[in-house]
């Protein structure tokens, strides 16, 4: 049987601009920090898994951790770098905070960097990412979803819809021209406080403008920089000409060179995929041997290696690969799943559902490892089971699954033609 990471050719998001209006409900600190919480795995298969080296992760953390003590709002912050090469940066509300190895590329300095995380930090404590939510889910729903966030996989498939259209929003959030201002003003002042130079900010500002020239960076798509913008915040950086304020670091340049160490690897990483989704798989397996090759923790690589093996039967190298991205990345949802399908392919069932269930515990509403729990289930005879796991994928499905036909089979047939 073959087996394609649909999960992965599928956008995990769709586009959920929002504008600002009157807002009827507060949504309680606590079950905002619950929902930010919930969606770190979201957003960390959404970009590529968190970047595998402690050391780059220990310095982003370090910056965030001098930055949010300083800021009014006392919440559990947490910062990641994550491996995908887009230029962005981003947070969830209630602390999270994501910067790209992408964006990390094109900063020069550590003002730049600090001024970025000052920025997101703006948006978490001026709660943009909550009065979204509270106007577009409503209160009672939003502390509804927030008591059932367990993720044990007993959630109602429509439950389970309603989290994956909050992740969606969430991930894909527009913020409005007075929100950019709030979170501009707040990063400049925060930045300061910490004795770095906030004019870093408008450097990054100034990079993205010329990026756009090419391509929308990512950022731009959620942060709308009109000219205007870098015109304003550059006016309120006068106040702080005369301070003799921290621009880089030794630290910073050490990090880049790791992060540019690495690159060859991403790229082929990145070629790879192009012809994966071309189904060119045996053109795209050598570029991503290669990629492991020269960067053996590329646990991305790793899983697309296990995929192709799996669809030509070479079950126990798949399994070697799978084994390696769980190692290197238990964050990432994808290194169960394909661990739990190469499991299945194997006959291990047992072992399998073990897997499946923890992709599951990560993003809930992930329809491909519902779909694979229920193929465990109904080949050890737990029909009831299996009968409620093809219920979930078929409803969370986007419709384009290679597996979703078959699903609906299995569902027809196990529920007597009910479906």
């Amino acid at each position: 049987m073959k087996v394609i990471l649909s999960f992965l050719l599928i956008a995990l998001v769709s586009c959920a601009p929002v504008s600002e209006g009157i807002r009827f409900s507060v949504l309680p600190e606590e079950e905002e920090i619950k929902l930010g919480k919930r969606y770190i795995p979201t957003a960390i298969a959404q970009n590529e898994g968190v970047y595998p080296d402690e050391e780059v992760q220990n310095y982003v953390r370090s910056l965030g951790n001098r930055l949010s003590a300083l800021a009014p709002r006392k919440l559990p912050y947490r910062f990641y770098v994550v491996s995908s090469s887009a230029h962005n940066a981003f947070a969830l509300p209630g602390g999270p905070v994501f910067v790209t190895r992408g964006l990390l590329l094109i900063l020069d300095n550590e003002s730049e960097l600090v001024g970025v995380l000052g920025h997101e930090l703006g948006h978490i404590n001026k709660r943009h990412h909550a009065r979204y939510l509270e106007k577009v889910m409503g209160l009672s729903l939003l502390l509804q979803i927030t008591a059932i966030l367990v993720g044990d996989g007993s959630t109602s498939s429509q439950l389970l819809l309603q989290m994956a259209n909050i992740g969606a929003g969430l991930l894909t959030l527009k913020f409005s021209r007075d929100q950019e201002k709030e979170a501009d003003d707040f990063g400049i002042r925060i930045t300061a406080r910490a004795g770095y130079d906030p004019s870093g900010l408008v450097r990054v500002f100034e990079k993205f403008k010329k990026l756009q020239r090419r391509k929308v960076p990512s950022w731009l798509s959620t942060h709308p920089l009109p000219s205007e913008r870098i015109s304003r915040v550059s006016r309120e950086l006068d106040r702080y000409k005369s301070m003799h304020l921290k621009k880089d670091s030794e630290t910073f340049r050490k990090i880049k060179q790791k992060l540019l160490s690495t690159e060859s690897s991403y790229r082929l990483y990145e070629e790879g995929k192009k012809l994966y989704r071309k189904k060119d798989r045996q053109t795209a397996l050598l570029k991503f041997k290669e990629a492991v090759r020269l960067y053996p923790k590329n646990q991305m690589a790793h899983i697309y290696i296990s995929s192709i093996l799996t669809e030509e039967g070479r079950h126990k190298e798949a399994l070697h690969h799978a084994n390696e991205a769980v190692r290197i990345d238990p964050q990432l949802v994808f290194s169960w799943f394909m661990r739990g399908v190469v499991l299945f392919n194997m006959g291990s069932y047992q072992r399998s559902i073990s897997d499946l269930k923890e992709a599951v515990k990560l993003v809930p509403s992930f329809a491909d490892a519902h779909y694979f729990l229920g193929r465990n289930y109904e080949a050890l005879g737990r029909y009831r089971e299996a009968l409620a796991s093809y219920e979930r994928a078929i409803k969370l499905s986007k419709g384009k699954e290679p597996w979703l036909s078959d699903a609906k089979r299995r569902y027809r047939i196990l529920s007597g033609g009910l479906y």
